[in-house]
């Protein structure tokens, strides 16, 4: 009865599941509210359909909270992007999403993930070296902030096999 109750008061039970067609608009409203500059729907319509892009939901209840999405060729991987609801950030949901992510990527045969982040992004380099990824290469003044200030990119490895 107490975890049901639990459950309840936080809004439900974290599920990750594949995204779907209908979830392009929280998608891109969840990736708007957390980068300089937000996927739109369209963009991520497209991405739902392809072959090579892999997208899963967090799901808190029924309400989406987080994403997380990689495209794949051959046996590697790019991580495009993850993201969680700033209301629900610092519960270790980002790290049960970006592990659930990789074991359905490596049950794909990807043995190589590749991804890029913001240098100064400390949150989110925290949780990609907590999860194994490793600094392989550094793109000079590759993100281009609104008030035009450049900053550099990390580029970051993880092996799966």
């Amino acid at each position: 009865m107490m975890a049901w109750l639990s459950d309840w008061w936080s809004g439900g039970t974290a599920v990750i599941e594949p995204a779907i067609q209908r979830d392009a608009a929280r998608l891109a409203q969840l990736h708007g509210a957390s980068f300089h500059r937000g996927w739109g729907e369209g963009e991520f319509e497209v991405m739902l359909t392809e072959r090579n892009t892999l997208v899963h939901r967090l799901r808190l209840g029924r309400k989406i909270i987080g994403f997380a999405v990689s495209r794949m060729a051959a046996d590697e991987a790019e991580l495009l992007s993850i993201a969680i609801d700033a209301t629900q950030r610092g519960r270790g949901l980002s790290r049960t999403l970006l592990l659930t992510h990789l074991g359905h990527l490596a049950g794909r045969g990807v043995r190589k993930v590749f991804l890029e982040v913001e240098e100064n992004n400390q949150p989110a380099r925290r949780l990609y070296e907590w999860a194994g990824f490793e600094v392989v290469g550094r793109r000079e003044r590759y993100y281009q902030q609104p008030g035009g200030e450049q900053l550099n990119a990390l580029l970051m490895r993880r092996d799966l096999s």
